[in-house]
């Protein structure tokens, strides 16, 4: 069976609406093509409450698709809540969509709309033939709570199928700046394929001796450097045992890493902007992101804020480009912050990050509460206003 692996389209991200839309319908078309059934690791949405017609949007992509005619079907489910259709189009809910486990989430709702089969802490299986597929899923969840939410599901192959395990989560191999975060080792043995959403550049490695993929998000969102290779999807074929990945149309972006040292502010000008139109010339997809990281010590006598940038963007209306970071004339301790951040924080969702170091603040200060530290994280954060953030993890934590 050739399984088509398609993840983290962030419909309704607010910098690249239409991006997030038509890339991921690009995807669906193509992937459709090319496959038998279709699975999807989380971030479906880029929010846990999305607005009206971002939803609508979605219905309309996976409406489309669920008309077509697959040549598998699902047969079985199992596990928390029901299916409403036989299309083998399997999903789960990410940590952008994530909420508490009573709560309905917007990936729920696809899965009610009976245009997804969505096996969050369930199993589906599938059929072709004589061949068949099971998989397993479980969606975002809490960092500290995955170990545990894996020994509760204890999920188990089943005899004579091919076995995916598929969630949507960080792992300390990828992302080594969380004890929190799990070891690819401790994922659940005897799966012939592992599927993980989450991580927004492609991956293949192995778990416990069998193919471990992420194809990355559809469309740009954090403009990291692993981002600048191409967005796209994974066909598995179970028969050949093989993968292979699949580009689709997608902005472009490039990161460019500028060295400034010895140079006066008008040659440093003059580097970056021949770097910017070289790069705006070669490229041939519409408006490419162009990120520009500066670093080094300028010519004696000079300094960072004596570099012409601010107003640099705007003479290129053919690109969307930032002057990212400048590690100019820095001293060596901000350089250090600097190459950690670049080194093991280089596809590092901010959130993730930020959560990290609230995790760690309250182990410090001994937190013995009885809501998790997790769930008052996304309490405190999940307001843009302070005062009614605050007022709302108060009330939780003491009502």
């Amino acid at each position: 069976m050739r399984i088509a692996i398609v993840s983290d389209f962030h419909l309704g991200y607010e910098r690249f609406r239409e991006d997030a839309y038509l890339q991921a319908r690009d995807a669906f078309g193509k992937a459709y093509s090319m496959s038998d059934m279709m699975i999807m690791p989380g971030d479906i949405f880029d929010y846990r409450h999305p607005k009206p017609d971002v939803i609508a949007e979605a219905i309309t992509l996976f409406s489309e698709l669920s008309k077509k005619d697959f040549s598998a079907h699902m047969v079985s489910f199992e596990g928390k809540g029901s299916a409403y259709t036989e299309k083998p189009i399997i999903v789960i809910p990410g940590t952008h969509e994530r909420r508490s486990d009573t709560a309905v989430d917007p990936v729920d709702l696809l899965g009610l709309a009976g245009i997804v089969v969505n096996v969050n802490r369930a199993c589906a299986i599938i059929e072709k033939g004589s061949e068949r597929v099971a998989v397993f899923g479980i969606g975002g969840v809490a960092e500290e709570r995955f170990k545990e939410t894996i020994a509760e599901l204890a999920f188990r192959p089943v005899e004579g199928a091919f076995n995916i395990f598929m969630f949507h989560q960080s792992l300390y191999e990828l992302l080594p700046f969380n004890k929190e975060f799990l070891h690819i080792e401790e994922l659940p043995e005897g799966f012939d394929l592992y599927v993980d959403g989450h991580i927004h550049n492609k991956v293949e490695s192995k778990c416990h001796g069998k193919p471990f993929l992420i194809p990355g998000s559809t469309v740009l969102t954090q403009l990291k450097e692993g981002e600048q290779e191409d967005k796209g999807f994974f066909i598995f074929d179970t028969e050949k045992m093989t993968y292979s990945f699949h580009p689709i149309n997608s902005r472009k972006f490039v990161m460019l890493k500028i060295d400034v040292s010895g140079q006066d502010p008008s040659k440093a000008e003059e580097e970056i902007n021949s770097r910017i139109k070289s790069t705006i010339s070669s490229n041939g997809s519409a408006k490419p992101v162009i990120r520009i990281e500066l670093k080094g010590r300028m010519k004696e006598g000079f300094k960072a804020s004596d570099l012409n940038i601010s107003k640099m963007p705007a003479s290129y209306p053919e690109a969307i480009v930032e002057i990212a970071r400048t590690n100019v004339d820095d001293a060596s301790s901000a350089r250090e912050i600097a190459d950690l951040r670049q080194g093991l924080l280089e596809n590092v969702p901010i959130k993730d990050y930020g959560m990290a170091l609230f995790l760690d603040r309250l182990k410090a200060s001994n937190y013995s509460m009885k809501i998790s530290p997790s769930k008052l994280f996304e309490i405190l954060s999940s307001d843009s206003k302070k005062d009614t953030a605050i007022s709302k993890a108060v009330e939780e934590l003491f009502s």
